[in-house]
């Protein structure tokens, strides 16, 4: 029984870490994807995006349907799906097609998580639930931050296409030890879902991230698409805030906005999802397609980010009770907005020691931040609460990262586009370089164009570090508001 419970426990943990992994799998093999797919640049954070706005969708249904269908049921067939997902991106041979397989995987990776967790939390007492949680936890994290590095290899030696290969034998092994070792259950009062709060919020939501996506590709308001996209996104939103305010029973329980921890928490961790995924996002393609690494190197230099990120995550988690929050909170903050001043400093003509400085610190500062506030959101929390309140608290992280991928691609590609003016407003005919080219043929001017669109790049790509710094400055005095939190139980 315990062996089985040990194979359960690491097929468990192995799905938990296939669907992190999942979201930035991809990273670093955007080159591959871009030549292979002519998938446009901005379309890349589609990639990202689309994956991630799938899963908020199907999170705050997981609890229901595992209540009605049985939690073994809904994980399996949620595996499987995802499987579908992965041959279907192996397969695909256009921008929208894989895409759409991004938005199949993401939708059944949704539950994958948080089912993984109750299942491992039930088969453990609950003596060493902290350390299941913390376990699980790391596997989280450690799937996001090792995605990069992993899709970078695979890339560059067997094609982007093995990313998505080396996922279905993993997804075929957790089915069959699930089907094996564990034992179905369903709740015998399965609470209600709101599904008109969840479908309000999804609306308001999508909405905006496709306001966000393809704003500047049709000129924003200029298009008609924009207009229909603001319009439903404004009417997600009216209808899930009237439906907040009138309604007694939702999703987003009333008590929680209650709770001022649980409430700045929620912020700070939006804040955590909104800087962590955008600058993975960022760092792999400049070093790519602007620097010029190959997909492996790229994959490398991501991983102290990841070890710093680990090995902050669990000495922080060990210091429970030992040192106050906030001020953990407080040097997590600090770490990560001095990791993204360093990062204003990335040139054209740097080696790979900036990098790797720079993504240590921010793996360090985010590693801090990350179970400080758990602790914070749920210590003044009523444990009747928590159900909710571990939706929201997910939904926040998830809504975070889409969203700040949205932005920062938004203004990175505008950013780089006034950039280039502005250089080649400098090559006039006055000047010796200028002159130098006006016997060059045609493909040397190309050549030309392409090192002033390579520079502004650069800098577009550095103005949205800035971005995500100004961010976190924004919300750290947050952590000035939050009570001390009594101890837990």
């Amino acid at each position: 029984m315990i062996a089985g419970r040990r194979t359960l426990t690491a097929a468990l943990l192995l799905a938990t870490w296939m669907q992190a992994a999942n979201t930035s799998l991809p990273n670093a093999t955007l080159l591959y994807l871009q030549g292979t797919l002519s998938m446009a640049d901005d379309e890349v954070g589609w990639v990202f995006s689309t994956y991630i706005a799938a899963s908020a969708v199907t999170l705050p249904l997981t609890r229901w349907l595992a209540g009605r269908y049985g939690r073994k049921r809904v994980f399996q067939l949620a595996i499987a799906i995802f499987a579908l997902g992965l041959v279907l991106a192996t397969r695909a041979e256009t921008p929208m097609q894989f895409v759409a397989a991004r938005v199949i995987q993401g939708a059944a990776s949704g539950p994958l998580a948080p089912l993984a967790l109750a299942i491992l939390l039930e088969q453990f007492p609950p003596a060493r639930h902290a350390r299941i949680s913390l376990i699980w936890t790391v596997s989280l994290i450690f799937g996001i931050l090792s995605g990069p590095s992993i899709g970078g290899w695979l890339a560059e030696y067997h094609g982007w296409r093995a990313i998505f290969y080396l996922n279905l034998p993993t997804s075929g092994l957790v089915l069959l030890v699930v089907a094996m070792a564990l034992a179905e259950k369903r709740a015998e009062h399965n609470p209600p879902v709101d599904f008109f709060g969840v479908a309000t919020l999804t609306l308001g939501m999508i909405g905006l991230q496709m306001l966000l996506d393809r704003g500047e590709r049709l000129e924003w308001f200029a298009a008609p698409e924009i207009w229909a996209e603001a319009a439903g996104s404004a009417l997600g939103f009216y209808l899930f805030i009237i439906h907040v305010l009138t309604r007694q029973a939702h999703f987003l329980n009333k008590a929680l906005l209650r709770d001022r921890n649980f409430v700045l928490a929620t912020v700070l961790f939006f804040a955590f999802g909104f800087v962590l995924l955008p600058t993975i996002a960022l760092t792999s393609p400049m070093l790519d397609e602007l620097l010029n690494y190959p997909a492996d190197t790229t994959g490398y230099m991501a991983i102290p980010r990841s070890i710093a990120f680990l090995a902050a995550l669990i000495m922080v988690s060990n210091t429970a009770g030992r040192i106050d929050n906030r001020l953990l909170l407080a040097g997590g903050a600090a770490l990560v907005v001095y990791a993204n001043w360093r990062m204003l400093g990335y040139s054209p003509a740097m080696d790979w020691w900036p990098v790797i400085t720079a993504g240590v610190l921010q793996g360090a500062g985010l590693g801090t931040l990350m179970p400080v506030l758990g602790r914070i959101a749920f210590s003044t929390l009523d444990p009747k609460l928590r159900p909710e309140a571990t939706v929201v608290f997910n939904l926040a992280r998830l809504y975070g990262s889409t969203t700040g991928i949205a932005v920062v691609q938004m203004f990175v590609y505008g950013n780089t586009q006034a950039m280039h003016l502005a250089l080649a407003a400098g090559i006039t005919p006055y000047r010796a370089a200028t002159r130098a080219t006006s016997t060059l043929s045609r493909q040397g001017l190309a050549a030309l164009n392409d090192m002033i669109t390579g520079q502004a790049a650069i800098i577009g790509v550095i103005d949205q570090f800035k971005l995500l710094m100004i961010a976190m400055l924004l919300v750290s005095p947050l952590i000035l508001l939050l009570h001390k939190p009594r101890p837990t139980n």
